[in-house]
Parts: structure tokens; C-alpha cells; sequence
């Protein structure tokens, strides 16, 4: 472990956390790159403050480009999915021998990054927190990571349970699976069914998992996903039923971030989440009417905005 160099690209809520806790390692230099200047120069000049569930400063080097950057063994991507394409390609020359995971919501972005870099691992995290001021972020909610192989250009079974040991020896629990599309589907299968009723009705997540008719919609968005996952060979880590119900009992008053970028009339992530499902329903053969409608009717919200 010692003497490993990551790269950070997104230094928002989640790419806060994972900087922090992988700069906590001994041995470990983290460079974080984000556009927030603010936010770059106090974790350059005072570290990178966590608080909530940990409470610690670790120091990070922070930049607001990749220019200057040095080359890194293993690389992080925690941008919107929007940018991914945009952040790998200004850091192809920093990750040009490393191994990279997304840690993006949705699916299709280790293909996008694929195309630059050459090896990916598919990254799953359920941890949450916020940028509360440059400079630090809160921790909201612990909750574990899987880690794992992209098999169309896969990172080496060694990388990955090189990026798991580092986390976890900072403090963010994570497992190495030879299989991490279970955990990326489970999550998103609960995301593409909630998030866009959200964001379409303003309501937060348990509103609408109790309310009867758009909670039926979601049985409607969760079986398309299952029957998807069916024909694709995709095992579920956990019944998407069970996960609505924690919705309601543990994160009622929840705004998801699909919510948040239409309160904030920001492009959303529907492409990666129901349009990924739709994508690959396509591949395997499996129509998906309702994801594409939810497709369609956020894009439709977002064009009128303009």
C-alpha cells in the first residue's frame, strides 16, 4: 500500500469522503480535482475536513485542473455522470497506467471511461454526505462499497483488492467482488424507480413510495428492471421491495439528488439511471415502456426550462 498515488476527479460530497479517508492512509498521496476554486484552495492550503459520522482533517492536494498533476497508480471518478467524459479525457495522461473506478451513479460511465484509460473497475457505494463549506464535507451515512472487475477492460484482481484494502483501512468499509454488477444494479434498480417520481412531482421519496398511486408505479419501474436484470445474468444483492421499504422507514423526508438538480433546473442523471436500464433492456431483448417514459418526461421538464 505504501507509496500509492490516487487521483481524484469530482471532489464533490462523495469524492470529498473517499479523498479524505484514502488520505488518512499512511503511505497514500491524494490529488483531488475539482472546478470549485474555493473549495480547492482551503483543501490545498488547510486539508480536506470531514464531520458528521468521522471527524478528522486529512491533507489532500487539490487542484482545480489536471495540469501539473503527476501520473497516479489508481484513480477515482466522482463527477456527475454528465461530466465524465469530459473530466477522464483531461486526465488520460495522469491515468494513463492506472486502474479507475466510477463511483457515479447509474451505469454506463465505466464504458465512457473505458475509452481513455486501461483498466476499470465497477465501483458501488452506498455512503452519503454534503460539502457544507469549501473545505469540508459531512458524513452523513457510513454504508459499505463493492468494488469490481469492468469485464469488458477489467482493472487486475490485485488493483482491485488494493483500492478495497486502502479504503478500508481508512475507515470506509469496502468489499472486492469478482461480481460487482449485483451491487451496482441492486442500487440503481432502487434509484431508476424512485428518483424520477421525485423529481417529477417534488415530492421526497418516502411521499412517494406511500403515496398509493405513484407507489404502484414503482412496482411497475422495479419489474421492468428485475426482468432486464433476469435476461442480463445480473443477481441482485438485495430485493428492491426491501429497499423501498427502508426508504419509508429511514430516509422518509429524503430529496434524492434527480430532485435537486430539477429544484436547481440542472441536467439530471435520467440517462444513466432509467435510460441505462432502457439501454440495456434493449441489448438483452427486454422491453422497458415505463423507464422510457420516465426518460421521456424528464427531458421534456428539462427542455422547458430553456
Amino acid at each position: 500500500m505504501s507509496g500509492t498515488r490516487i487521483a481524484v476527479l469530482g471532489c464533490g460530497a462523495i469524492g470529498s469522503l473517499y479523498a479524505a479517508h484514502l488520505a488518512r492512509v499512511p503511505g497514500v498521496e491524494v490529488w483531488a480535482v475539482d472546478p470549485w476554486r474555493e473549495h480547492v484552495e482551503a483543501i490545498e492550503s488547510g486539508g480536506l475536513t470531514v464531520t458528521g459520522q468521522a471527524a478528522f482533517t486529512a491533507p489532500v492536494h487539490a487542484r482545480t485542473s489536471t495540469a501539473g498533476l503527476p501520473r497516479c497508480h489508481l484513480g477515482i471518478v466522482a463527477t456527475k455522470s454528465l461530466h465524465t467524459r469530459e473530466a477522464v479525457v483531461a486526465a488520460k495522461t495522469v491515468l494513463a497506467d492506472a486502474a479507475v473506478v466510477s463511483v457515479q451513479n447509474g451505469v454506463g460511465n465505466e464504458e465512457l471511461i473505458a475509452g481513455f484509460v486501461p483498466r476499470v473497475m465497477r465501483g458501488t457505494i452506498v455512503t452519503a454526505g454534503a460539502v457544507t463549506a469549501p473545505g469540508t464535507v459531512r458524513y452523513d451515512a457510513p454504508g459499505d462499497s463493492w468494488l469490481g472487475p469492468f469485464e469488458p477492460k477489467p482493472a487486475s484482481a490485485d488493483e482491485i483488492e488494493l483500492l478495497a484494502g486502502l479504503l478500508n483501512a481508512g475507515g470506509l468499509k469496502t468489499h472486492a467482488v469478482a461480481d460487482a454488477r449485483g451491487p451496482q444494479w441492486t442500487k440503481v434498480v432502487f434509484n431508476a424507480a424512485t428518483s424520477p417520481l421525485a423529481a417529477l412531482t417534488g415530492l421526497t421519496v418516502g411521499q412517494v413510495c406511500t403515496d398509493p398511486a405513484l407507489r404502484a408505479q414503482v412496482g411497475i419501474l422495479i419489474d421492468e428492471a428485475r426482468a432486464v436484470c433476469a435476461a442480463a445474468g445480473i443477481v441482485l444483492t438485495r430485493d428492491p421491495a426491501e429497499a423501498v421499504e427502508e426508504a419509508i422507514r429511514e430516509a422518509f423526508r429524503h430529496r434524492p439528488s434527480m430532485l435537486q438538480d430539477v429544484l436547481a433546473r440542472r441536467p439530471t442523471e435520467v440517462d444513466v439511471l432509467n435510460g441505462g436500464i432502457a439501454a440495456e433492456g434493449r441489448r438483452v431483448g427486454v422491453a422497458t415502456p415505463a423507464h422510457d417514459a420516465m426518460v421521456a418526461l424528464v427531458h421534456g421538464l428539462e427542455s422547458s426550462w430553456n
